[in-house]
């Protein structure tokens, strides 16, 4: 992709955007602008500190997300899914992992939330070919976490309506933003 942009940095969506609710386009375009974007994402992400961005937390409805996080081995691992699908795990492999979870996208919030402590995604690359990832620790959460996203899903929405409403009200105190509660 010679003569392509460095990655820009965009602002994060944040908790009430619709964009941040409903279910991406899938990618059917594995083209320049489709590898801007996996660029801009990368930057806006490490910008952000985070270890995992989905296209909609930059206002784009794509079905694609990146990821650079550790295993449980502390294996750094880094990569784009487009159009994620995450395997159904056998019974003997969902061992649930309780760990405190955070977003980009509610911003400065985090939540006790029980996932698989194993995960697998399939996919395409940012080329079209297509990606198996399996993850334990944080990138199994983390290829949970990104896959529900573009789905319409945040992991708020997986907590109980206690935990919930306690996240969003912290969240609209210290950032004056108003979600739906």
């Amino acid at each position: 992709m010679d003569g392509m942009e460095p990655g820009r940095v965009h602002p994060i969506v944040q908790v009430g955007q619709p964009v941040l609710a409903k279910v991406c386009q899938p990618i059917t375009a594995f083209d320049e602008n489709l590898a801007q974007l996996v660029a801009d994402m990368f930057a806006s992400m490490y910008a952000a500190e985070g270890v995992g961005l989905a296209a909609n937390q930059i206002g784009v409805d794509a079905a694609v997300f990146v990821y650079d996080c550790p295993d449980e081995d502390e294996v750094r691992r880094k990569g784009v899914v487009c159009n994620p699908v995450l395997e159904p795990l056998a019974a003997d492999r969902r061992q649930l992992d309780e760990d405190q979870e955070g977003c980009l996208s509610v911003k400065g919030q985090y939540s006790a939330l029980a996932r698989p402590d194993f995960a697998v995604a399939t996919g395409q690359d940012e080329h079209g070919s297509p990606v198996r990832i399996e993850g334990t620790g944080l990138l199994a959460r983390c290829l949970q976490h990104e896959t529900d996203h573009l789905h319409g899903m945040l992991y708020i929405d997986r907590l109980t309506a206690k935990a919930r409403k306690k996240v969003l009200a912290a969240w609209s105190e210290e950032y004056g933003g108003a979600a739906a509660l």
